[in-house]
Parts: C-alpha cells; structure tokens; sequence
C-alpha cells in the first residue's frame, strides 16, 4: 500500500484482478482526491461500462474534490451513449461541474486498444486486460508519467464530446 498526501488512508498498490477488486480502486483513488485534493484527473475508458460512477459515494467523493480549487478533470473515452444509461447520477454530476471537466472522445478507437485508466500525478491505476479486469496500480513516479505520455497520445487523436447540454432551438 501507498500512502495518501494528507496522511490518511493508504492508497492501494500492486496489481489486482477481477471486476470488484478493480471498481474497489477506483472508489478509493476518487475518495483519495476528493480527501487529498489532487488538482488533476484524467478517467479513461472506451465505455466506462465497468467503472462504479453513478455510485452515490463516488459522485460525493467527485463533489469533495470539486470543491478544492482549481482542479480539472479529463474524461477520455471511445462513445459516452453507455455512460449516459448507466451512470445517471454522475452524468448529473457532470452537468453541474462542467466548467471543471472536459470531455473527449475517439469514435474510431478499438475499443480492446482503448487504455482503462484513472490518472492523477499523485497515484494512478491502469487496467491491463479489460475483459478479465486485471491490472495494477500505486504511486510509482516511472509508471505515472508512462501512463500520462499514452493519455497525451489519446487525447491528441481525440475530440470535444458529450456536452453539459444539448441545445436546442
């Protein structure tokens, strides 16, 4: 286990498998954030489909790092259609915070070739195989930046997607 910035719960590190130890780390690095106040996070995933964002503990995690100042997230995934059906909470969420969050997305992307990801420059975890749920995560610095230099790859074949609102005449 890593520890967290403010000296509270330690953070998980090491690999993990399955689809519930993995949305475990994912609920524990949104909690960290929200209690640490990391400025930056980058959430990356084809669908999302497997990630626990319409969690009410999760979006009141997202809430408590909102709060901080100053902070952005980057959502970066192949179509948000699914996020929209199955998340609707953070989706409402997302409404609410959109000048802290920017959305992109890459239609043309396999989705298997697509990184599952939740970054931040203070801890990170990465899915290697989607499908088993499998991957690792920690504060390593070498793995982090590794990580942020295959995101800024992404984000640079990607475009501006799923808006705050639709706009209608």
């Amino acid at each position: 286990m890593s520890t967290t910035e403010d000296g509270g719960v330690p953070l998980p590190a090491g690999p993990f498998i399955g689809r519930e130890s993995f949305r475990t780390r994912v609920r524990e690095g949104l909690s960290a954030a929200g209690r640490a106040g990391w400025r930056e996070l980058i959430l990356c995933d084809a669908s999302f489909e497997d990630w626990p964002l319409g969690e009410r503990a999760v979006v009141d995690a997202l809430e408590a790092w909102a709060r901080g100042g100053g902070q952005r997230l980057t959502l970066l995934a192949r179509r948000y259609d699914g996020l929209e059906r199955r998340h609707p909470l953070f989706v409402h969420w997302r409404r609410q915070c959109a000048h802290l969050i920017e959305c992109r997305g890459v239609p043309t992307a396999d989705a298997l070739a697509m990184p599952s990801v939740l970054w931040s420059p203070e801890w990170a975890l990465e899915r290697h195989e989607v499908l088993r749920s499998s991957g690792v995560c920690g504060d390593e610095a070498a793995r982090r930046l590794r990580l942020r230099e295959l995101l800024d790859g992404w984000l640079e074949r990607s475009s501006p997607a799923f808006a705050a609102s639709t706009l209608g005449l």
